[in-house]
């Protein structure tokens, strides 16, 4: 079975990302969590939700065009 909860470092790792930038966007708000006792832990559907909301808001990225003369 899969996990369901992360911890922030499994999270870190599976975003690619560190683990302090893990604990700023758990601080910001941008990125869900639960408390189980003392501990924190993150689950998958926050991480994808945090993905999507990302790919939705950065810019396109397109080819360049030719160079202009």
């Amino acid at each position: 079975m899969d996990k369901l909860l992360l911890t922030p470092v499994e999270a870190a790792q599976a975003l690619g990302i560190g683990r302090s930038k893990v604990y700023e966007l758990l601080r910001s708000g941008a990125l869900a969590s639960v408390r189980i006792d003392t501990c924190r832990r993150i689950p998958i559907t926050a991480l994808t939700s945090l993905v999507a909301q990302l790919a939705d808001t950065s810019p396109e990225r397109t080819a360049p065009g030719p160079a202009s003369r």
